[in-house]
């Protein structure tokens, strides 16, 4: 995204007329989201020219500037920058009668319906009224008010009301201006988009033109300046990130329509992907190639989540100094009890493997004395065994 070097600002009136009685409270807004911008409320009134808010008029309230309003505030307002820049600019008049036209304050765009009303300070707001235009008689409501429907170029004009018994109202001027449009209609673009914007408008003698304002250049017009190719009051694009900027229709009269702030991006984001996002993808920028494809795959996500398993080794239970000692006193038991068996068994094993062997040399000799001797020796030793065993 560029940067705009040149940022523009919309001037809004609350409440939303261009007339007003004396002593009605008015609040004027220089509407814009760059606060570093710097905006200033100035005016131009039949005593002073170029006067900021604050300078013996007006309290200011951050952005706004909030005003009790006597007929010298009847003037022009705008909003103006420390860079230059100024916004669009609103015609208020101020009247010490009882008769007020409400008015749209700001320019029209062709198409809309436009509703006047005329309005007392003192009594209801539905008294029979007439309207004129141009000091020509155009109709006389019952209810005081009037509605314009799919205003025109031709609805343009300086427009007043009488209200029988109490007055006529001051004079205003309704600005019917072009709309310009954004084909195809969005507000953000790649690089490398065709986008075709159009003046939409009745009178072609009224001349529109496309104009711009860019990080690099100012006022700039389709087809003359480098960008764009014209087509009638259309101007076709073929877009590049230093496209980006405000986009306006100017007349040769002056009256500008509607801005459109345009963004060019060389990049995509597919939001909230699905399966019919699958497939194969590339992209193109102009007059360098293509690229090669690749295959997205858009998977499912769980439903569920499996849950984590985790292997845990035991560990031996924490040991104190008492439960060491009993721990201690049972494997000395222990030992005491079973190792009497082991050793007795293993004795015995050994014995009645040995006597096993001496009866087969028996009997294929007779017996020593000496054999007898180890034979009485046996039986002694069984018998300690024994009384060693019933220990």
């Amino acid at each position: 995204m560029y940067p705009l070097l040149c940022r523009t600002a919309r001037l809004t009136v609350s409440p939303s007329s261009s007339q007003f009685f004396k002593g009605d409270f008015v609040s004027l807004s220089c509407e814009e989201d760059d606060s570093s911008a710097g905006w200033t409320l100035r005016r131009n009134t039949s005593k002073q020219q170029r006067t900021q808010c604050g300078d013996g008029w007006g309290e200011g309230a951050g952005s706004s500037c909030n005003i009790d309003v006597f007929p010298l505030d009847s003037g022009v307002y705008w909003c103006e920058s420390r860079e230059g820049p100024i916004s669009n600019m609103v015609n208020l008049t101020v009247t010490g009668g009882s008769v007020i036209l409400q008015s749209p304050v700001l320019p029209v765009m062709e198409g809309d319906d436009v509703t006047l009303l005329c309005k007392t300070k003192t009594t209801p707001s539905n008294l029979p009224a007439a309207f004129y235009k141009d000091g020509s008689l155009i109709r006389k409501q019952p209810t005081g008010h009037m509605t314009i429907q799919h205003v025109s170029r031709s609805d343009e004009g300086l427009y007043k009301c009488d209200i029988s018994g109490h007055g006529e109202s001051p004079s205003s001027w309704i600005t019917v201006t072009a709309r310009l449009t954004v084909s195809p209609s969005s507000s953000q673009f790649f690089k490398g988009d065709f986008v075709s914007l159009s003046c939409e408008e009745d009178d072609s003698s009224a001349g529109w033109t496309l104009r711009r304002n860019t990080s690099k250049q100012q006022r700039t017009q389709c087809g003359t300046d480098g960008f764009g190719q014209p087509a009638g009051s259309s101007c076709k694009i073929t877009l590049f990130p230093s496209d980006s900027g405000v986009y306006w229709c100017e007349s040769r009269e002056g009256p500008i329509s509607n801005m459109v702030n345009l963004t060019v991006t060389g990049h995509m984001t597919i939001q909230h992907v699905s399966r019919s996002d699958e497939g194969l993808y590339k992209c193109d920028i102009s007059g360098h190639g293509e690229s090669p494809s690749s295959w997205i795959t858009v998977t499912e996500k769980p439903t569920t989540t499996a849950p984590t398993t985790t292997t845990s080794i035991p560990t031996a239970p924490d040991l104190t100094p008492d439960s060491s000692l009993q721990l201690a006193f049972k494997v000395e038991h222990y030992l005491m009890v079973f190792c009497p068996y082991i050793i007795s068994t293993l004795l015995m094993m050994s014995l009645y493997r040995r006597r096993a062997k001496g009866n087969e040399i028996r009997g294929s000799t007779r017996p020593t004395q000496a054999d007898q001797g180890l034979d009485n020796e046996h039986d002694d030793v069984i018998t300690d065994v024994t009384t060693e065993y019933h220990f």
